[in-house]
């Protein structure tokens, strides 16, 4: 079997979507995308399917080392996005061609389903006890909301309160048990997440994420010996290497990889396994599309420590379209007591409706964060 072709889809609401078919009629499809990056993901994707044309897609791990070494200059979440995308699509053939799920080439099982959260909020979060309580009402168990607006390194204690009353709504309106993710989203510097960490711990949340930019993943000491609650970090993270200093410095409780962003699943099921010779537990990140969900699933099947997964739908970034509208059939991802089956049928074991792809693909987007700006207009973190 060899690969003849692909083709790249850029489709509402921020997403990117690869088909790359061969010549025994077997197609797999990937989601390579930064969101924000869109265009210059496919660039990359372009240049690396330059060596793949030809080439017997069942290869996996060669294919993957020489797109990740054969270059001189690597890593970084362009190239590594590229990968990704590229990556879950020759897993999607080769569980096809086997007539398999790709968890069953992975070692198969460890879990029937795993529980998943719900986003609510928006990027400044607000109303968040009535929503928290409308999606508890669907079935979830958990949810995640973004901690606060912008903060400068050091803020007011307003800042704070804000935060507390946000959480405390919630508590109000879900009760003690259900788990809330607070996201600080690289937003809070080192001296206002530790205030934060502390003074949360009173809600129990089920983590903190990323409490400072990965960059100063050092500061994870400090914060960490101010409280108790889990950390995660790891969305801005991007291979194994990324990874391997944060897990043999301890102060990491929760990793987050993104399957469209660190590698694939050939590389994240490496980082995941990593994870668990430390004790720490995997929540793979995934505020993306079908694709990129269906990819996280087959992972999260064969790793011990995957404990929840993200996934978007009805995220506040998903306007124009949805996790659901891109399937043939959404029940794939019917979500039941707060939980998600691992899909069984071959290859990532989703039917993507290529007819509204193609359709959306002509009205594509140029999604772009947000630039937000302090009071003194020095710009912000996002």
């Amino acid at each position: 079997m060899k690969i003849t072709s692909y083709e790249l889809f850029q489709v509402q609401p921020r997403w990117l979507f690869l088909k790359i078919e061969t010549d025994e009629g077997i197609t797999g499809w990937g989601e390579p995308v930064i969101e924000g990056r869109a265009a210059t993901v496919k660039a990359a994707v372009d240049e690396l399917m330059e060596y793949l044309i030809g080439k017997d897609p069942l290869q996996i791990e060669d294919h993957w080392n020489v797109m990740y070494r054969g270059g001189f200059y690597r890593g970084g979440p362009i190239l590594m996005s590229a990968i990704s995308g590229i990556d879950q699509a020759l897993w999607d053939i080769k569980g096809k061609y086997l007539n398999v799920p790709i968890h069953q080439l992975l070692g198969g099982k460890a879990r029937e389903s795993i529980r998943v959260y719900s986003w609510i909020g928006g990027d400044r979060p607000s109303d968040v006890g009535a929503a928290a309580k409308s999606v508890v009402d669907q079935g979830f168990t958990a949810i995640k909301m973004n901690a606060t607006d912008e903060l400068q390194y050091i803020d007011s204690h307003e800042q704070i309160d804000r935060v507390l009353e946000n959480v405390s709504a919630i508590r109000d309106a879900v009760g003690p048990y259900v788990g809330i993710g607070i996201d600080f989203h690289g937003r809070v510097h080192k001296p206002m997440a530790k205030m934060l960490a502390k003074e949360l711990e009173q809600f129990r949340p089920m983590f903190i994420e990323e409490p400072v930019l990965p960059e100063n993943n050092e500061a994870l000491r400090e914060i960490a010996n101010h409280t108790v609650i889990p950390i995660a970090t790891g969305e801005r993270m991007y291979s194994k290497w990324d990874f391997k200093n944060l897990l043999t410095d301890g102060y990491v409780d929760i990793i987050q990889p993104d399957l469209s962003h660190a590698g694939g699943i050939t590389e994240n099921k490496k980082i995941l396994s990593m994870a668990e010779a430390f004790d720490v537990a995997a929540a793979p990140h995934c505020p993306l599309g079908p694709i990129a969900l269906a990819a996280c699933l087959q992972v999260d099947a064969t790793c011990h420590n995957a404990f929840i997964q993200e996934q978007s739908l009805g995220i506040h970034y998903n306007q124009g379209s949805d996790l659901l509208d891109y399937l043939v059939d959404g029940s794939v991802f019917n979500y039941k007591d707060g939980y998600v089956d691992i899909p069984n049928k071959p290859g990532l074991g989703i039917e993507i409706n290529e007819d509204h792809v193609r359709k959306m693909a002509e009205i594509g987007h140029n999604w772009r964060n947000p630039i937000w700006r302090h009071k003194d207009n020095s710009v912000a973190e996002w």
